[in-house]
């Protein structure tokens, strides 16, 4: 299934898009939704989309902003831009972000359903190219090589203080600039190398300057800069959690991803390396399953990963106490148990074994089940009590998840009430 996310202001065109569109006809999934760009944010990186549909014009963040952050940090991600300004200046700012399409409010399902075949078959093209070792045949190889070989000396025993600087100097004299508060690198560990590589590669390329990519003996590193801690672990976890998803969807297999501590200048980039080499060596060499992401932080004082139990035990525990509430997002959460945004989604997921949305739409379910079967409360009431404002998009979710409408459910499972 092709995943779709759709943020758009206007709770009507939600509605519209949907419920007019065939979503169990066709090979699309709507993930999910969000009145704002800084709500969308969250639940891209929880929900993690192949298609982002966002209106230009909403609070808070708007269509624009979310997309360059969409970019930077989640790049195979295509999306389509909804307005209803018929206006020049904002198709140029979409088309220079990578908006695959850009279309004009309102629109049919079968305009709609166009553009997501258009936008999914170059999606796919593109996964095919990179399997084929396409990318890179006319990029300069030399400069990447070069590039490559000083970062890597970033990671030598061998390497002085004085080295370090001078290589960041080297780099910076072709363009490449080092110069940050903080530094963490990303160890990755995947197969077959040569497609997970290039994975790598277009990632880093596409975000911004924060992620420098090497090779390594079992997959390859990256150099993520940082402004400050909470800095450079939100963008180290964004990325691994990124990377993770493309290198599943270009084939690869045997993925394991750490992330080292954080350090504050060059020369103690290699001790970040060696914290991140050894989670991996813990982490071991045998084939697994699912892909790992662990950080330094996410282990207990035993290295078997405590912490990361006791985070998702309190989180679990908060969300026990708040799902009702339907101003909830995963940054409440996150903040609550002292963790990005990032750091926390990936955390979380890995050891309940559900992204927190799916976690909390589960509570909420849970609980409207409890008061359909044992209450005559109407549907509207009880979609408010267990967190939803929109009655709709409640009764969507609802048959979604259990297969009946709120009021089958009550007819089949409701019980006497005195």
């Amino acid at each position: 299934m092709t995943k779709v996310f759709l943020a758009d202001d206007e709770i009507v065109i939600r509605e519209g898009i949907r419920t007019s569109f065939p979503w169990s006809e066709t090979e699309y999934q709507l993930v999910g939704e969000a009145p704002d760009g800084e709500i969308a944010l969250s639940m891209i990186r929880d929900t993690k989309p192949d298609i982002l549909i966002t209106d230009i014009r909403m609070p808070f963040m708007d269509g624009l902003a979310l997309c360059r952050v969409v970019r930077r940090q989640m790049p195979w991600i295509g999306i389509i831009i909804l307005s209803g300004y018929d206006e020049f200046e904002y198709a140029r700012q979409a088309i220079q972000l990578g908006v695959k399409e850009y279309m004009l409010k309102p629109i049919t399902a079968n305009e709609l359903r166009q553009v997501l075949d258009r936008v999914n078959a170059q999606i796919k093209a593109e996964q095919e190219d990179r399997g084929r070792g396409g990318f890179r045949q006319s990029g300069d190889s030399a400069n990447l090589f070069v590039k490559e070989k000083l970062l890597a000396t970033l990671y030598s025993e061998d390497t002085t203080a004085s080295d370090a600087l001078n290589v960041v100097s080297q780099l910076r004299s072709m363009g490449v600039a080092l110069t940050a508060n903080r530094y963490v690198v990303v160890d990755a560990a995947f197969e077959p190398a040569a497609i997970g590589m290039e994975v790598l590669r277009e990632l880093a390329e596409s975000s911004g300057g924060i992620a420098h990519v090497t090779g390594s003996r079992t997959g390859g590193r990256v150099l993520m800069l940082g402004d400050s801690d909470a800095d450079a672990e939100e963008r180290a976890y964004a990325f691994a959690d990124s990377a993770v998803t493309e290198l599943e969807r270009s084939g690869c297999k045997n993925i394991r991803v750490s992330i080292g501590e954080t350090v504050s200048s060059p020369e103690q980039i290699i001790a970040s390396m060696k914290s991140a080499a050894h989670i991996r060596h813990v982490l071991g060499d045998a084939a697994r399953e699912k892909p790992l992401i662990v950080g330094v932080r996410d282990f207990g004082e035993s290295g078997d990963g405590g912490n990361a139990h006791t985070v998702a035990a309190r989180a679990r525990l908060y969300l026990a106490e708040h799902f009702t509430d339907s101003n909830l997002m995963l940054g409440d959460a996150a903040r609550a148990v002292g963790m990005s945004e990032s750091r926390f989604s990936t955390v979380f997921a890995q050891e309940t074994g559900k992204t927190f949305t799916e976690y909390l739409t589960h509570l909420r379910l849970t609980r409207a089940k409890e008061l359909l079967a044992g209450t005559d409360r109407k549907s509207a009431k009880i979609a408010l009590e267990v967190g939803y404002n929109d009655a709709h998009y409640f009764s969507y979710l609802f048959k979604k998840n259990l297969g009946l409408t709120p009021g089958e459910y009550r007819a089949q499972n409701q019980i006497e009430i005195k």
